[in-house]
């Protein structure tokens, strides 16, 4: 992005902006929470600075998470492949973060750019483990069932998407045809235990699935990380479908 001398100054309002107008950070991984959203911001007050829209941030994303996937296919197993994989997949996730500030800082969010935002995501998240799966098959020497973990893993990640995702549409239409209140958090939850969950939490954060292929250059290493991740995934993914589950159908009593 370009920004000029005006552009300088525009950068330091949008970003003081986005600064106070930030979403709570209760129930939000530790990476994504204190990282990749203040790196977002950035990238969003830059991206008004230079005239770029939400859409457009929203395709740069995943032009981004694109190119990190196509190296994972393409290029042998190492070190140098799996850190420029993990930058693109970061970067592309910062974007995915700033796409909706850069939206709401100026204005333009619509249904068809939420739409646009989900679909990328929706694409994006089992792609991941789609190119893991064909990394696999193109670059490692493992046991028969490692082979298919990545296939588990995309089931699972798409799976515990929609399940969120689902979940937010569902709750806020009802209580949009109910005319319930807002549910307010307890200061206490946004402190001390908002700051220890969302670090107990970390494993689920899609910035550390980001950067778990800088060990791409080591299978041992690699496979460790992404087999726990996929363990965990899969234990928080049963709990939270079963407390979503409990909390929708309270909401037809």
């Amino acid at each position: 992005m370009s920004i000029s001398k005006g552009g300088q100054s525009k950068f330091v309002q949008v970003l003081h902006e986005l600064e106070h107008a930030q979403k709570p950070g209760v129930g939000v991984p530790a990476y994504t929470r204190w990282i990749n959203r203040r790196a977002a911001r950035a990238f969003a007050a830059g991206a008004v600075a230079s005239g770029l829209g939400p859409n457009t941030v929203s395709l740069l994303s995943a032009c981004s998470s694109l190119v990190g996937l196509v190296l994972l296919v393409l290029l042998p197993a190492s070190w140098g492949t799996g850190i420029a994989t993990a930058c693109f997949l970061a970067l592309g996730y910062i974007m995915d973060s700033a796409d909706g500030q850069v939206a709401r800082v100026t204005g333009t969010g619509s249904p068809a750019g939420e739409w646009l935002d989900h679909v990328i995501d929706a694409v994006r998240t089992p792609a991941l483990h789609l190119a893991v799966f064909t990394g696999f098959q193109r670059w490692f020497e493992l046991d028969t069932a490692l082979y298919f973990l990545p296939l588990a893993f995309a089931l699972l990640a798409i799976g515990h998407f929609m399940s969120q995702i689902l979940a937010e549409q569902l709750t806020r239409q009802h209580t949009l045809r109910a005319g319930s209140p807002d549910v307010k958090v307890h200061p206490q939850d946004q402190t001390l235990k908002s700051n220890l969950w969302s670090v107990l939490i970390l494993p689920i954060d899609t910035g550390v699935m980001c950067w778990v292929f800088v060990f791409w250059g080591s299978p041992v290493a690699f496979i460790a990380c992404y087999v726990f991740l996929f363990v965990f995934g899969l234990v928080f993914a049963g709990i939270s479908a079963h407390r979503k589950y409990r909390q929708l159908g309270a909401l037809a009593k």
